[in-house]
């Protein structure tokens, strides 16, 4: 089966579990998830897409609808050098909040397979290492993810699973996230600039660059920590951006923020179905959390970048 045939016989399945499912899927995925009251905060984008925050959605309930699907989450891993330190507590706390009684099967793509750590996994939940070569430059690691993304949904994935969540190796678990966080692509707001003007925004400014996004324009700033949604929407993603990186690596250019920077100017022309509040994308628990962030799910943790990164 090629990779078109897969993706056809994918949503020939989808199509089925809408019939069977429509009027539930369509009433929970729709009112449940979004339009419970939060009145503190948006829970719908410019383009309708639900924004999802604590408070708008039932876990118990979306989580039983969507398992009536028997779906698989492939979640990749980015763990090179120093970083696969962060290993252990990325499983640890995946194991206890992350898509519980969901088939999980995680992809670690690291230079030291043997020092990936012995975690105990719940039943239907995998972990399979990927061997790829170090860098000298931390720069390069976060440059080729778009790259090893693609190639893994179209060789392996795709015959798989069912979505895909990307996440950032240094970051821990704290709370619930299951299948309120499923969507067709799906981005997280950057918790730095959820509630800036655009106008700071750190996007690409340089024309030059592929990932350029002009003054006024834009819609959220999101975080490049997350990404998610179906494989054929990912794949689009992460080819989109790995040829844009390779241009702008063609001219001697590298983005303000590597991947993320094309990241936003994909999702500023191809609109997120899905956007995770930053209760997905906090930093570390130990920062000060506002009032409107009710719980925390995921954070990146704090860490002294000149004693994990091979370079400044």
């Amino acid at each position: 089966m090629t990779f078109s045939d897969k993706f056809r016989h994918l949503l020939q399945l989808d199509h089925i579990h809408r019939s069977a499912l429509s009027q539930k899927l369509l009433q929970y995925n729709t009112w449940v998830v979004v339009f419970y009251s939060r009145t503190d905060v948006a829970t719908v984008t410019p383009w309708l897409a639900p924004i999802v925050w604590e408070g708008t959605f039932e876990p118990t309930l979306i989580d039983t609808i969507y398992k009536q699907q028997n779906l698989t989450i492939a979640t990749t891993v980015f763990a090179v050098g120093k970083y696969v330190r962060f290993l252990r507590d990325f499983l640890q706390t995946a194991e206890k909040h992350y898509f519980l009684g969901f088939r999980v099967h995680y992809y670690i793509f690291t230079d030291q397979p043997e020092a990936i750590p012995a975690v105990t996994l719940a039943p239907n939940r995998t972990l399979t290492p990927i061997k790829i070569p170090g860098s000298s430059r931390w720069q390069e690691i976060t440059l080729r993810r778009m790259e090893r993304l693609q190639e893994i949904i179209k060789n392996r994935l795709i015959f798989e699973a069912d979505y895909i969540f990307s996440l950032d190796v240094d970051s821990k678990f704290h709370g619930h996230w299951g299948a309120e966080s499923l969507g067709q692509l799906v981005g997280a707001l950057h918790p730095g600039f959820y509630k800036a003007n655009r106008q700071y925004f750190p996007y690409e400014r340089r024309p030059q660059s592929q990932a350029y996004i002009p003054a006024g324009e834009g819609d959220y700033y999101y975080g490049g920590a997350v990404i998610g949604g179906h494989l054929e929407d990912v794949y689009r993603l992460a080819k989109t951006c790995k040829d844009q990186l390779d241009i702008d690596a063609s001219k001697s250019i590298e983005a303000a923020w590597q991947e993320e920077s094309h990241l936003n100017k994909y999702f500023l022309y191809n609109k997120p179905t899905k956007v995770l509040s930053p209760e997905y994308l906090w930093q570390d628990v130990q920062f000060f959390k506002p009032q409107e962030v009710k719980i925390i799910r995921f954070t990146q943790v704090i860490k002294n970048n000149a004693a994990v990164r091979p370079n400044p």
